[in-house]
């Protein structure tokens, strides 16, 4: 669709290496990322595993010096040379492959499919805080809507907007840490640290495919640092990145088969057309079988194409050896288009003044969402030292917006309205701008450090504090009218002026944090925060953590912790409506009348108790291990409700429903077999509980190489301790007044605000546990990296209106071998070799039930979505870098 970056020739590069194709890594961040040894005072080796215990860093302590071996909570340092040897293209991706407690998103709906957002130990992406060098990065603007999955509802950072080739490496603490960096830091923080200083470029071009030829994938770019006088430095990095549709399944049930065979064309007097899924089609419905792609006519399930390009600079200057000026920033654009549900020839129709039908589709059409979202981020700040003190005072204002659009589609009212005054056939507008999201943060902040040596404690005690401004804002713009009037564009309803709206919010916080040793090798840190949000009120938090060295060997450790996470303004405001082809849903704004008049109440805080215990142990030379068991208790947990439908599988339950949908300018045709509303609200609070372990060892096998072991698990698991009932149930006011929704919602599922649907989702739908075993070798000009990912079992239940049971969609535990091989052809030049999913292996699929997919998707035979390894099958790579 696109095709024009100069990513088009990295494309081809990937596609042209049978089998496997090259890639490589960056030979100058090999140290960067340097295994484990025994002893944290030990260097480090100049070989390459995923994580550096004696990585010195800033995550996690307000100390200056900690390694990860020493760091009282739990921190794993991910190096530049890890994120590369994956064959992602995006940060995100690269980080799952080696952070057993991080997850993505694989594939999504609508405008989730177009954005990449990571979240820790099995809770919401919105509980995960990002930093870039410290500082807060600002969220995008782009909200997962969808139910279906613990993604729903997040709007949070996208880091496909953070260049992998500008990184140093990233610190993950696995643990919450609302007191230290912000009340939403439940369940951890990301802390992406950018290169520094001046340095010799370097240039890498990737390309790639899918084993079956789709997802064709290409990326370059570049890093070069600079010096700027004899005092200051300038690094700088571009990157362009390309990626092509993919699709899975076959058919559509509406039309065809399980095996893809077009049904037979309806004759006589039939009338099995009418039964869904139909047993014969009438014209047009019957050109089905001519519509592009056919068989696979319906794309819906698969990667989106985009193009992505992103810019970022990192520079400093001593002004003096004691006062230091430095910014840093991104600058990114993204063209990216997800394919909708196929629609019929018959869906878009028209009668002309003489009588006549017009059919502009006869073969049927492929709804396109697009988006153009434009991304930046500016941080500018000053670093004074006097008398022993340090002081960080530094301002960030980031925005994401995200024009939206659908290409290839129609209004069909506002179609059949024109056709009707003219006796000529007309051509419908099929290009339709739907409106706007813009997200803004500025965040001001001022960090004050000095280790004190008080003469009676172990070590300096070291005093920390500060304070935190930050303004937020949130504007949804109604798109033209032809996008949402009459009916609206087929396949995303355009937004209204009743979406419409612009919406800020202001929020400040202080913190103070004290860490020392009172005795030798007991360590303690003690944070507390005060933070108040215009819209929601003050909190005081606070985290307390401590740790024990037995030994250089053995140490225990442990935090207790809270937070307090205030809604997101998208969560608090979002409104818009999804049309399918036989479903109408209204995403109401909880604050809204409309929300609160069904009996639903506005959003409150999620609030949370954080405990860990766990060790570090080095058992031997050149090993390091690390386990640590999680608690968190989250309540007020909030979440899409389940649909609450005023018609389901073409019975009418509440006729208010279908009232307030035809209120926000839905018109309810005859093909809309299910129309609902639904909400966020603070549906449920949760306990989820797990084991986060990982594990170094570095062998020297002298002339056959150098082999870097590493090992990562993390079980984890999400439990409801209390689930919500409806609003309002027992007086059965607003619009469930008098309606079968009193009491008992029937296949609203029983008078909750989850449904046992969404319960699945949230609870079942990731791995019970993941174990990452990774061994990278290197030998002269050699290397190779095998990377097994053990996925538990996980499921996730469906109910559908052709089935009277339930249907569980479960996914065994299941091994993906994932291998990288390298040689440096010369000084400067290094290829690399990969595939990702070596062995093509997919997830299963949902059986034919009654001619339908047993799932309820329109599609036939796609392999379950919330795979996290993907639904796409195996993946090959190459990569060419060039130092210079």
């Amino acid at each position: 669709m696109y095709g024009g970056s100069l990513t088009a020739l990295l494309v081809a590069m990937g596609i042209a290496a049978p089998g496997l194709a090259m890639a490589a890594t960056a030979d100058a961040t090999a140290t960067a990322d340097a295994t484990a040894t025994a002893d944290a005072s030990t260097d480090a080796t100049t070989s390459s595993s995923t994580t550096s215990a004696s990585e010195v860093i800033v995550t996690g302590t307000r100390q200056v010096g900690v390694t990860a071996a020493d760091s009282p909570a739990p921190v794993q340092v991910v190096g530049a040379a890890a994120l590369v040897k994956t064959g992602a293209i995006d940060l995100a991706s690269s980080l799952i492959s080696d952070v057993p407690s991080l997850n993505i998103q694989t594939t999504g709906g609508d405008m989730a499919a177009l954005s990449i957002q990571a979240a820790l130990r099995g809770l919401s992406p919105n509980d995960t805080l990002v930093l870039v060098d410290g500082k807060r990065r600002h969220d995008s603007s782009n909200l997962a809507v969808d139910s279906g999955s613990s993604f729903s509802g997040s709007a949070t950072v996208d880091l496909s907007f953070i260049p992998v080739a500008a990184i140093d490496h990233v610190e993950v603490l696995t643990d919450g840490a609302a007191a230290q960096y912000g009340t939403d830091a439940i369940a951890g923080v990301v802390n992406v640290i950018l290169k520094k200083g001046a340095s010799p470029g370097t240039i890498s071009a990737t390309g790639g495919s899918y084993y079956s030829g789709q997802g064709e994938t290409g990326e370059i770019s570049l890093n070069k640092g600079f010096d700027l006088g004899d005092n200051g430095w300038l690094n700088v990095t571009l990157e362009d990145r390309y990626h092509n549709y993919s699709y899975a399944g076959i058919g559509d049930e509406r039309f065809q088969t399980a095996s893809g065979k077009p049904l037979p064309t309806c004759k006589g007097g039939m009338t099995e057309s009418s039964a869904f899924p139909p047993k014969c089609l009438q014209f047009p419905d019957s050109n089905a079988s001519k519509a592009a792609n056919f068989p696979y006519e319906n794309r819906v399930f698969g990667d989106p194409e985009f193009n992505a390009y992103n810019a970022e600079y990192n520079m400093g200057y001593d002004i003096s050896p004691d006062l230091e000026v430095y910014s840093f920033g991104t600058a990114g654009y993204r063209l990216a288009a997800h394919y909708e549900n196929y629609r019929n020839p018959g869906r878009v129709d028209a009668t002309s003044s003489t009588g006549e039908t017009v059919i502009p589709f006869i073969d049927g059409f492929d709804p396109l969402e697009q988006i153009k979202e434009l991304d930046g981020s500016f941080t500018a700040g000053v670093k004074d030292k006097f008398d022993g003190w340090t002081i960080d005072l530094a301002t960030t204002y980031g925005e994401d917006n995200v024009g939206v659009y659908v290409i290839d589609s129609a209004n069909n009212v506002l179609f059949d309205d024109l056709q009707a005054d003219s006796s000529t056939k007309l051509v419908p507008q099929t290009n339709f701008y739907d409106g706007a999201f813009d997200d803004t943060q500025w965040t001001t902040t001022i960090d004050i450090v000095k280790p004190i040596d008080t003469g009676f404690l172990a070590s300096p005690l070291n005093v920390a504090f500060g304070g935190e401004f930050r303004r937020e804002t949130f504007t949804l713009s109604a798109g033209e009218p032809s996008s949402y009037v009459d009916g609206g564009v087929q396949s995303f309803f355009g937004y209204s002026t009743l979406d419409a709206g612009n919406y800020a919010r202001t929020n400040y916080a202080f913190y103070v944090d004290l860490a020392a040793n009172p005795i030798q090798n007991l360590s303690l840190d003690l944070a507390g925060r005060y933070e108040h949000y215009s819209d929601f009120g003050g909190a005081p938090v606070g985290k307390f953590t401590a740790r024990y060295d037995f030994s250089p060997q053995f140490a225990l450790r442990g935090t207790v912790s809270n937070g307090f996470r205030a809604p997101t303004l998208q969560e608090e405001h979002y409104s818009g409506t999804n049309v399918g082809p036989t479903f109408a849903e209204a995403q109401l704004p909880p604050n809204s009348s409309a929300a609160l008049a069904s009996g639903f109440q506005p959003l409150k805080p999620e609030k949370s108790i954080n405990y860990s215990v766990g060790f570090v142990a080095h058992p031997m030379e050149h090993m390091q291990i690390t386990l640590d068991a999680y608690d968190i208790q989250l309540n007020n947990r909030i979440e899409v409700t389940n649909a609450f439908f005023g018609e389901f599988s073409g019975t009418v339950i509440d006729p208010a429903i279908l009232t307030t949908i035809a209120d926000r300018g839905v018109t309810i045709q005859p093909s809309l077999r299910s129309i609902a509303i639904a909400t966020f609200t603070n549906a449920a609070d949760t306990n989820t509980v797990g084991v986060d372990l990982t594990g170094n060892y570095a062998s020297d096998f002298d002339q056959y190489g150098h082999v870097d072991w590493t090992l990562g698990f993390n079980y984890d698991h999400t439990k409801f301790t209390k689930i919500l009932g409806l609003p309002a149930a027992a007086e059965c006011q607003g619009i469930y007044a008098g309606s079968t929704l009193c009491g008992s919602l029937g296949q609203n599922a029983g008078g909750s605000l989850i449904t046992p649907d969404g319960q699945s989702d949230l609870v079942d739908a990731t791995p019970e546990f993941k174990v990452i075993m990774q061994a990278y070798w290197t030998l002269d000009k050699w290397s190779a990296n095998l990377r097994g990912t053990v996925y538990g079992p996980e499921s996730e239940l469906t109910t559908d209106p052709g089935n009277d049971e339930p249907f569980t969609e479960s996914i065994p535990t299941t091994f993906i071998v994932d291998l990288d091989i390298g040689y440096k052809v010369t000084r400067n030049i290094k290829l690399d070799m990969g595939a990702n999913n070596l062995f093509n292996t997919f997830p299963p699929s949902a059986p034919v039930v009654n001619g339908q997919p047993a799932d309820g998707n329109l599609v036939f035979h796609v392999p379950y979505p919330f795979a996290p390894w993907g639904i796409n099958g195996g993946y090959y790579y190459g990569r060419v870098t060039v130092d210079f």
